[in-house]
């Protein structure tokens, strides 16, 4: 075997008595499709263990609330003082354990934050007497500290009968912890608050001690902290650096994060949108090391395994930490250490899993279809019957179906009427923050050839050239096309659709107005601001369409006002002239002036176009959004599923 490429991200590190494989952890991450009572269900041990299958060293369950009456945040949180927990939490660390990795339990209290999901809400205690949003949040006593810490080292206890090869204290944004830390937020004029840092720290310092004495001397601890709290008001890189080295000999492991859950425009910032750059946050964990001798840990919009080398390497941290890259490929680690970095499916930061956490309590990914489904495809399916294949479209659900097919041993043609595969999301592939995306796109193309795939690229498919071609199957996936909406002078030369804005910039003018806040016409909005362009969108409804993808808007709501991007909602444009658009809102005219509009309110599906095969083959199935226009993850979802099933009756 020849040296490894990644050397030094491959090193085994110690932490306390325990010798962890490599120095990639997988990051704590919460998981809500909990029972009606708070229990794990059997499918979350096949999500966490699927992140140890793929060679990440350690993995994290996150959300472990250590007081269920008093430290709860939200409804789907895991209670470490319900003994009844214990089940499926053996479950999960049996998972992660007999794969070579180490369970970790993230100990979370939400302090002020706790009880909100209560009808009334329920009481809460924090640092000091005040108010969350609108009802009362009571001092926490020092026999209630003391209480506190307690809980601490109960479920810490708990955790390790669990199975849990470590604990990670969760001291950072926004939760228990930090708020004592917070200057702002901790005014107490006792031991446990004011300006000293001492006092400020001494709440996670006694947790911390408490901890290691319930689970003994040679048990991993790691503590997760922000770095920075990232917002005006809130602490910065200084106070990180001082709270650090009260942690010195008190933990195994710091783990720097960053940001606050409170403050919405700092959401992106904890969980890095893809307006940001690689490994946006690692700052804040190098400078720490630098103070400190205690082992560091960073995160924060990591996947390129080049990245994280290099932050080993230079001595920027000792681990690094990820998220949501393990869940658009829980396979990195592996795939890394075996040179077959080409292959990683790399996260697009569009946070559709963590909206879909929230909405359904499940992580699907954009681009990872078995995200969300790890325990179905533990499954294998019978061995299919191979038939021959015919695949119309390659856009993202049609590569998606080729590739599937072809992994299933079916005989695969492929025809696209463009010059490349990547559909109309290749308009994008230019665009800054859209960089994974336009990897993602050339990934799959990569993929579908190297999977043996027939590609016929020029190609335009009728219903009488397949029906020649003899396939025993046909998926239909010919997609959409933009929506023109029916106003007067939309046909004016100065007027075009959102694909053409984004694949030539060039044709718009210096002033531009969008129509439509949807998805895609709030990132052009972004994107031609960047370039310069004044931008005004003109929406009809009264906020922008986020199309479900909820957590992205916020991402977007910061850009908007960086960029100064103006949107007017409640507003209709009435006509398009050469030198603008009249508008009508309130009940009152507006004129604005504009060198270019753009269209972007939706796609038309092309059902009839893509129903015009069904008699083309034996078995025929119509995909992606020819059906109904949706997102990539839902059509790369259907595409995966009904590929899959094919051929196997």
């Amino acid at each position: 075997m020849g040296e490894l490429t990644y050397k030094n991200l491959f090193q085994p590190i110690r932490l306390g008595g325990t010798l962890f494989r490599n120095r990639i952890f997988a990051a704590p991450t919460g998981y809500q499709d909990l029972s009606r009572e708070g229990y794990l269900p059997a499918e979350a041990a096949y999500y966490y263990g699927r992140k140890a299958v793929g060679g990440a060293a350690s993995v994290a369950v996150g959300e472990c609330v250590v007081d269920s009456k008093y430290g709860k945040g939200a409804q789907y949180h895991i209670c470490m003082d319900d003994p009844f927990s214990r089940n499926g939490l053996c479950k999960v660390t049996h998972a992660v354990a007999r794969q070579g990795a180490v369970a970790a339990a993230e100990l979370q209290h939400a302090g002020m934050y706790a009880n909100r999901m209560q009808d009334p809400p329920g009481v809460a205690y924090g640092p000091v007497d005040c108010e969350d949003h609108g009802r009362p949040v009571r001092a926490m006593t020092e026999e209630f500290i003391e209480y506190t810490i307690e809980k601490y080292a109960r479920a810490a206890r708990f955790a390790k009968a669990c199975g849990f090869g470590m604990v990670t204290i969760h001291a950072g944004h926004g939760w228990l912890l930090s708020q004592f830390l917070s200057p702002s937020l901790n005014t107490r004029r006792d031991k446990w608050g004011g300006r000293p840092i001492e006092n400020r720290a001494r709440l996670a310092v006694r947790i911390c001690d408490a901890v290691r004495k319930a689970v003994g001397p040679s048990f991993p601890i790691e503590i997760r902290i922000s770095g920075s709290e990232c917002y005006e008001g809130g602490y910065d890189i200084d106070e990180g650096i001082a709270f650090a080295k009260q942690l010195e000999g008190h933990v195994d492991l710091i783990h720097v994060s960053a940001g606050s859950h409170e403050v919405e425009e700092v959401f992106t910032v904890t969980h890095p949108s893809m307006f940001l750059p690689e490994g946006v946050n690692v700052r804040y964990a190098a400078e720490i090391k630098k103070h400190v001798k205690t082992p560091v840990a960073a995160v924060g919009a990591l996947a390129d395994p080049e990245l994280m080398e290099e932050i080993i390497a230079s001595g920027q941290a000792d681990v690094v930490e990820i998220a949501r890259g393990l869940i658009a490929d829980p396979d990195i680690p592996v795939k890394a250490r075996t040179g077959r970095d080409k292959e990683i499916r790399k996260c697009l930061r569009c946070l559709a899993c963590f909206s879909t956490l929230m909405t359904c309590g499940q992580f699907y990914c954009a681009v990872n279809p078995e995200s969300g489904r790890e325990m179905e495809m533990t499954f294998d399916l019978p061995p299919a019957k191979h038939q021959k294949v015919l695949v119309v479209g390659g856009g993202v659900a049609g590569m998606q179906a080729a590739l599937t097919c072809a992994e299933r041993g079916h005989a695969v043609v492929l025809y696209e009427k463009r010059g490349r595969l990547g559909g109309t999301l290749l308009c994008e592939e230019n665009v800054p923050f859209k960089k994974r995306l336009a990897e993602y796109l050339t990934r799959q193309a990569e993929a579908v050839g190297k999977a043996g795939v027939d590609i016929r690229l020029n190609t335009t498919v009728t219903p009488e050239y397949a029906e020649k071609i003899g396939a025993d199957v046909l998926i239909s996936a010919v997609g959409a096309r933009p929506i023109i909406p029916d106003i007067k002078g939309i046909t004016g030369k100065h007027v075009i659709s959102a694909e053409r804005a984004f694949t030539s910039p060039d044709s718009v003018g210096k002033r531009v107005v969008i129509i439509g806040a949807g998805l895609v016409g709030v990132e052009l909005g972004i994107y031609l601001s960047m370039l310069g362009r004044k931008t005004v969108i003109v929406e009809a409804a009264d906020k922008i369409s986020d199309g479900g993808n909820f957590q992205h808007a916020k991402s977007l709501n910061v850009e908007i006002e960086k960029h100064a991007v103006e949107i007017l909602f409640s507003t209709q444009i009435t006509e398009i002239m050469e030198a603008g658009v009249r508008c009508r809102t309130g009940g009152s005219e507006k004129f604005i002036e504009t060198d270019t509009v753009v269209y972007a309110v939706g796609q038309r599906p092309l059902q009839d176009e893509g129903a015009l095969f069904h008699r083309c083959a034996p078995e025929f199935y119509q995909i992606g959004d020819c059906v109904a226009p949706g997102n990539i993850m839902s059509a790369v979802a259907a595409a995966f599923t009904i590929a899959r099933n094919i051929g196997r009756l």
